[in-house]
């Protein structure tokens, strides 16, 4: 699978994702201060979001100080659902329900362990294809 994995800080979060994925056979972009000195959460967001869109990824994952400001930035991005989450049950919830492709963290919230269950939760669960959960997710974009 095809990840764009985007940053506005360089941490040992950051780096372990990088690392679990890369090691997992994942092929990983980077953005943000993960691929340079833009330290800038909405390039970063933004960067991830549009490579997702654009096709360059199948998924993304964004991370800031909070993890918030990151997800509001992808979020800005026509076709991007992106999720912010803090513990495993809502990263598959995220995947199954909302069809979100691309998972928001909290740098300052999430230690390296929580982020792999989080991780392995996201990456493990598919979109439903319960039609009634389907209209919701067309519904969504229908309002963009």
């Amino acid at each position: 699978m095809r990840i764009a994995l985007g940053s506005d800080l360089s941490n040992e979060l950051t780096a372990g994702l990088q690392r679990i994925l890369e090691s997992r056979g994942h092929q990983v972009s980077l953005h943000g201060a993960l691929s340079s000195d833009d330290d800038s959460w909405t390039h970063a967001a933004r960067g991830v979001a549009e490579a997702v869109r654009n096709g360059d990824a199948d998924s993304g994952i964004v991370c800031c100080w909070t993890g918030t400001g990151a997800s509001i930035a992808a979020n800005k991005v026509p076709g991007i659902r992106a999720a912010l989450c803090h513990d495993p049950q809502t990263a598959a919830g995220a995947r199954k329900w909302n069809d979100a492709n691309v998972l928001a963290l909290s740098l300052r919230a999430t230690s390296l362990p929580l982020g792999e269950e989080i991780l392995d939760a996201w990456l493990s669960e598919a979109p439903t294809d319960d039609p009634k959960y389907q209209a919701m997710i067309e519904d969504i974009e229908s309002k963009i």
